[in-house]
């Protein structure tokens, strides 16, 4: 008997780790050195976490052998509500959260207790896979929203409201922004939230880079603008405490919920299922929400995210045809190519062709949802001299590209 995987699997796309991973692989076995600037993996690039987080570990380790509370340990989400009442969330108790094996478990979990085949979620584009992959898992179709990189990256607010149908469940808001690095002003927010309340929607707000801020530039959580919505905020240590692999994510569901009694059953029955996320890596959250010293100093000038982004950007500046909005936050890039000039109608072989020529392996803009093919990502992580040499060989290699 022949065995297909789910047709819910069919649009699923995991280009950070798809085809060009599994070539950079090959690459690598034959003894060809490559540069990843696919994926945000800090702790692959020489960061190391907070002192504080390695002493709350080990000091505590055997605290973690039985399984916990579904939601989290208390101590856990004790700390973690008092960080988004300190970020403005109104009438939130640790009851209100629930902490995952990173944010990647508790969006499917989400949107798997939210969705019936039809449902429409609406996702910005460009837009970080885990959404639109999670949407389609689910049963439900993305409705992706523009991203209009003329005004800064910011959401395109008449085309949302273009996009609301009477199948629209939700609206997610990824802020600040993977991949284009981009922070939300607090106008822009009100006015996704006034799409929201207009048409009964949901929101997710997905702000997990909300520590990681450069250019004095504030981060405005959406739950504390709305709190008459029902908001679930997703956040995590992974990329601010540099502990990845702990795989570390929360949610904080607030606002009004009057109306969504059976929904909140089904994300705890979905919590139930898994007994518990992994205990170990709750242990590090308070002592890491109360740190967050080693997260700034990397965000300011002489700091390595901040020296890396001035570098990558002073590089950028120089190659012809390609143009960039200067990220705001995290540690992304994303970049348009003239098209024309470079006639570029696939951006795969894009990726492939430089992967294959420079060593360099970057995901292209459509493994974002990007529905053009003239944009990639570039993950700034490594040493500033590594990143400008990687745009200045990325500048030699378009001299002469051509598709």
């Amino acid at each position: 008997m022949l065995v297909n995987r789910s047709e819910n699997l069919a649009p699923v796309h995991s280009d950070i780790r798809g085809p060009l991973y599994l070539e950079s692989q090959r690459m690598a076995k034959e003894g060809i050195k490559v540069l990843r600037l696919n994926t945000g993996n800090p702790a692959t690039f020489g960061f190391g976490m907070p002192d504080s987080v390695r002493r709350a570990l080990l000091d505590n380790v055997d605290k973690a052998v039985a399984y916990c509370d579904l939601k989290g340990m208390p101590a856990a989400r004790e700390a973690i509500c008092a960080y988004h009442k300190g970020k403005g969330i109104q009438d939130i108790t640790p009851d209100d959260v629930y902490i995952g094996n990173g944010v990647s478990e508790l969006v499917l979990m989400c949107l798997l207790a939210l969705c019936n085949k039809g449902d429409e979620i609406l996702l910005p584009s460009p837009s970080y896979s885990l959404w639109s992959n999670s949407a389609y898992i689910s049963g439900a179709t993305p409705v992706f929203y523009t991203c209009d990189e003329s005004n800064g990256w910011y959401p395109d607010i008449a085309d949302i409201r273009r996009k609301v149908t009477k199948r629209t469940r939700a609206i997610t808001i990824i802020n600040p922004n993977n991949p284009t690095g981009v922070v939300y002003p607090k106008q822009v927010l009100e006015d996704i939230i006034q799409v929201a309340r207009e048409n009964d929607l949901i929101i997710f707000s997905d702000e997990i880079y909300d520590r990681l801020l450069m250019d004095g530039v504030e981060h405005y959580s959406t739950a504390a603008l709305a709190p008459d919505l029902m908001v679930i905020t997703t956040n995590g240590l992974s990329k601010s405490h540099i502990i990845c692999g702990f795989r570390c994510g929360w949610m904080v569901i607030s606002g009004y919920k009057g109306k969504a009694e059976d929904y909140l059953e089904g994300i705890f029955q979905m919590a139930a299922m898994r007994l518990c996320s992994n205990a170990l890596t709750q242990l590090v959250i308070p002592a890491a929400l109360a740190d967050d010293a080693s997260t700034q100093a990397m965000m300011v000038p002489g700091g390595r995210i901040y020296e890396q982004r001035e570098a990558t950007f002073r590089e950028l500046a120089h190659i012809e045809g390609l143009t960039c909005v200067k990220n705001q936050a995290a540690f992304y890039a994303f970049p348009k190519l003239d098209a024309k000039k470079f006639n570029i109608t696939d951006d795969k072989k894009f990726a492939f062709d430089l992967l294959h020529e420079k060593h360099i392996f970057l995901v292209p803009g459509s493994g974002f949802d990007m529905p053009t093919p003239d944009h990639f990502r570039i993950v700034m992580l490594p040493e500033p001299g590594e990143m400008a040499q990687a745009m200045r060989d990325l500048g030699d290699f378009l001299k002469d590209y051509r598709q």
